[in-house]
């Protein structure tokens, strides 16, 4: 793929990929999305910690978030959602020949939870692999993906975004515990003539690595007794610089977008923004200009899914009739690392 710098600041440096008439056109053939049964409603929070209904609603938009059951981990959410995706693309698993799951929650330090997908599908031909990007995950798999199918490297790829975000909740603490939720989503990518054809993608990072952040449980910080007790191995979020990265980023991302599209935002037919925060996404939709209605929003029943935040969005939104033939869907995302990606698909 073509890649050229953007137009970030000199510290953080993003990369775009656009099309290139010498490489593959690549499309989205199949969606799927799968989330526990489970609900944790804000009433069942409000008997966990110091919070009310209302608090959560006028702050983040949230009402409920679906919680795996005990036993369940990411790779059997991911497998789900792929199977969905396989079926809507008239797929079998043998066809697969590459799965890269993005998780930040992944079933074991190693194996990848990709290769724990690959053995329970039973895409016996697939290579596989995780991406960790948070919530920009699925952004940054699909950009490879996409250009792993381009470049002829792989003609069908499976990608995912699955997390079991509630592993990582420290349920006393009321400013975090309330935003997460578990759920995966998944789309299957091959060589297309024109449909559903992903056009431009646009990734990028800044080391803030501080801002979002699971303190223990890795080289730096091995698991111990003491890093048990400080509860350490759970989520910690530096709340107020979320919010103002969040608005300017996903402000920044759509803009861009539609200038590499050579369009108005107004012609953008439909957003599907991360999943983080109801007045995040109003906030970016006010500066842009931009109507919410055509922004698709499921973060009231789900909370924040991380990197399957959007792949469940783009099922729902699919399998709702939002999308039409025709259609350009912008897809914007940022996370901690700092992380953030868009991607822009022709339906």
């Amino acid at each position: 793929m073509a890649n050229n710098n953007s137009t970030g600041t000199a510290q953080a440096p993003s990369r775009m990929c656009t099309h290139n008439s010498h490489v593959r056109k690549v499309g989205i053939f199949g969606t799927g999305s799968y989330v526990p049964d489970k609900i944790l409603s804000n009433a069942d929070l409000e008997k966990l910690v110091d919070t009310s209904d209302e608090w959560i609603q006028t702050r983040t938009g949230i009402k409920e978030r679906r919680v795996k059951a005990d036993g369940i981990s990411t790779s059997d959410l991911a497998l789900e959602a792929a199977k969905k995706a396989l079926a809507a693309a008239n797929m079998a698993p043998e066809e697969i020949e590459l799965i890269v799951v993005s998780t930040v929650t992944s079933d074991n330090y190693f194996p990848s939870t990709a290769c724990h997908v690959q053995r329970k599908l039973g895409a016996v031909n697939a290579a596989a692999f995780d991406v960790s990007a948070a919530c920009s995950g699925f952004i940054y798999g699909i950009t490879v993906g996409w250009n792993m199918v381009s470049s002829g490297a792989f003609n069908n790829v499976l990608v995912i975004g699955a997390e079991c975000l509630s592993t990582l909740l420290d349920f006393t603490d009321r400013n975090s515990c309330i935003l997460f939720g578990d759920g995966a989503g998944a789309v299957v990518l091959k060589e297309t003539t024109g449909k559903h054809q992903i056009l431009f993608s646009h990734l990028g990072a800044k080391g803030d690595v501080d801002v979002m952040i699971v303190p223990a449980g890795g080289s730096k910080l091995p698991t111990s007794h003491a890093t048990v007790d400080e509860r350490l191995h759970y989520i910690k979020i530096r709340g107020r610089e979320v919010f103002k990265f969040a608005v300017n980023k996903m402000t920044e991302l759509i803009e861009d977008a539609a200038n590499h599209l050579n369009i108005p935002v107004s012609e953008i037919n439909i957003i599907i923004p991360h999943q983080v925060n109801h007045r995040i996404i109003e906030s970016a939709a006010e500066k842009l200009n931009y109507p919410m209605e055509k922004m698709f929003v499921n973060i009231h029943k789900y909370g924040n899914t991380s990197a399957a935040s959007i792949p469940i969005a783009l099922d729902e939104a699919h399998s709702s009739g939002r999308l039409k033939d025709g259609d350009v869907v912008v897809m914007a995302a940022f996370g901690a690392g700092l992380t953030w990606g868009s991607c822009a698909i022709r339906w």
